[in-house]
């Protein structure tokens, strides 16, 4: 018995001096928290004008992304538009255009190439649309025929003649539901001929009624003269 109580205050004696340590460990680790808590507080104050840059940061860079992929996006729509137009395009600026065609189509251009290369493309075509374009050119004029060298005279995107002075043949030109088409035109010799001498400087010049294709008016409007 006498031993079971001194077990006993001993036990007790043991659970006071644990207790006071456990107080003040509880106690330390309350302190510490509470400094934690502060600075916590005071580094949340110091960066929060960070935090806000961040979030600005991370908001424009999605906005940013998804801008990048509606160009990007634009720019392959814009440069199936070109291929699907090529067909249409005189043959002389579509042959021009060959290179620059063939690497829009491909898919190893960035964005940044693919816009620079597509405003190059509608540039060089504007250019083309502005002036009267002439010289020789080998053409397939009809299906099937060989090709074979011909005298030509573009209206810019519009319309062109094409001539073959030994064969005594005129051929008049303009996009059609199936592209660039060539139409033997037997009234469109002496035309053609004359619009060529005035061209050259071999001739004054003059009023030359000739087929022509005019952007925006009826189509009964067939023929147009062009100086």
């Amino acid at each position: 018995m006498i031993e079971l109580r001194a077990e006993a205050v001993r036990l007790e004696a043991e659970w006071q001096t644990d207790r006071e340590l456990l107080k003040s460990t509880i106690g330390a680790l309350e302190d510490r928290a509470a400094r934690a808590a502060e600075d916590l507080e005071a580094v949340q104050a110091a960066t929060a004008k960070d935090r806000e840059e961040i979030a600005d940061l991370v908001a424009k860079n999605g906005e940013a992304t998804e801008n990048q992929t509606a160009l990007e996006a634009r720019l392959g729509a814009a440069g199936a538009r070109l291929q699907q137009m090529r067909a249409s395009f005189p043959p002389r600026l579509s042959d021009a255009l060959d290179v620059s065609m063939r690497s829009l189509a491909g898919s190893e251009l960035g964005p940044g190439e693919r816009m620079q290369l597509t405003v190059s493309v509608l540039n060089r075509c504007a250019q083309f649309d502005r002036m009267i374009h002439h010289g020789d050119e080998i053409l397939v004029i009809e299906p099937g025929a060989e090709p074979r060298m011909f005298e030509v005279l573009y209206w810019g995107l519009s319309h062109g003649y094409a001539l073959d002075r030994a064969a005594g043949r005129a051929w008049y030109g303009a996009p059609g539901t199936q592209g660039w088409r060539w139409e033997s035109r037997p009234e469109l010799l002496e035309p053609t001929l004359t619009l060529l001498a005035i061209y050259t400087d071999q001739r004054d010049p003059e009023f030359v009624v000739a087929p022509a294709r005019v952007v925006d008016l009826p189509a009964s409007a067939a023929n147009a003269s062009a100086p």
